[in-house]
Order: C-alpha cells, then sequence, then structure tokens
C-alpha cells in the first residue's frame, strides 16, 4: 500500500539527516512554514530515497511538537 506523504514535516524535524548536519529534533534549515522541502529537487539521497509509511498516518492529526515526539518515540530516536 503506497500512503502519500501528508506534509506533516516530521521526517524533517524528527531523525537526523547527516548530510545536511541536521541533528535529532531540529527542524531541517530547509523546511519552509508550510513543511515543504525548500531545496526539494537537490535535497540529499537519503532525503529522496525516504517514503512515507504508517507512522505518517499514525502522526498526522498532532501538533507539530507531538508529532516529533511520537515519530522519535516509534523509531527509537528517544
Amino acid at each position: 500500500m503506497k500512503i502519500e506523504c501528508v506534509k506533516c514535516g516530521a521526517c524533517c524535524i524528527a531523525p537526523d539527516i547527516s548530510t545536511l548536519n541536521k541533528p535529532v529534533a531540529v527542524r531541517c534549515q530547509y523546511l519552509t512554514d508550510d513543511n515543504l522541502c525548500s531545496i526539494y529537487e537537490q535535497r540529499p539521497k537519503v532525503c529522496r530515497d525516504y517514503k512515507p509509511d504508517e507512522v505518517c498516518l499514525v502522526i498526522r492529526g498532532l501538533n507539530e511538537r507531538e508529532r516529533v515526539r511520537k515519530y522519535l518515540e516509534i523509531y527509537g530516536l528517544i
């Protein structure tokens, strides 16, 4: 089952993205206010390879802080 991105921003905030020197739980500098990637066409491979999954469906109704906390919890990052 393919899951569409819900544009919640959690995948650009919660995990670390070493190729962008982005630490865990810090909003990516390229994430816009409306949770879109400002370097989408040039984003690193790790970002291109990310595919929305069931976690996106679980966290989509939460506010940003709660989404990030739940994402980190689900993936064992906290």
